[in-house]
């Protein structure tokens, strides 16, 4: 049993910080870029938001809606939170807690976006909500807010 708890322990504390009343992860970019760069046969739809970012709200009913849906290769979302560390706590948690939210959710927690933007993609302002969707090397990046789920199925469908 202690083996297993120092295993454990040793993991977290690998991949990231965990915010206090959850498994929630919490990186710097350093820990975060390995999800920009899977390389297997998944769709991976990468998802930049926060609570207080409204159109990041209205659209990601869409990026969850991908759960509901049967695609030809396997999909994965990772919802990328830029909450505020001091209000992951007492904000981000409940909100996922209230919406049930079945996609993986990672906060980013890197102070020093000036240096990590670009790496994510040069093309990229830093403003959200944000989504990179790529599987491989075909990666495809979105600047804007999905104004629908058809829009977001078609991109995923064209993989």
């Amino acid at each position: 049993m202690v083996r297993i708890y120092l295993l454990n322990l040793l993991f977290f504390i690998s991949t990231g910080t965990f915010a206090q009343n959850t498994n929630l992860p919490v990186y710097d970019f350093d820990g975060f870029q390995p999800y920009l760069q899977k390389n297997n046969d998944t769709i991976y739809v990468i998802n930049f938001w926060a609570t207080w970012c409204k159109p990041c709200l209205e659209e990601l009913p869409f990026i969850e809606q991908i759960h509901n849906d049967q695609f030809t290769d396997p999909v994965k979302v990772v919802l990328v939170s830029l909450d505020f560390k001091n209000q992951i706590d007492s904000k981000l948690i409940p909100f996922l807690k209230q919406r049930a939210l079945k996609s993986d959710v990672v906060v980013l927690d890197d102070p020093d976006a000036n240096s990590w933007i670009d790496k994510v993609d040069q093309r990229w302002s830093g403003a959200i909500p944000a989504t990179i969707i790529y599987k491989k090397e075909r990666k495809l990046f979105f600047a804007d807010a999905f104004e629908d789920y058809e829009s977001i199925r078609k991109t995923l469908a064209d993989f």
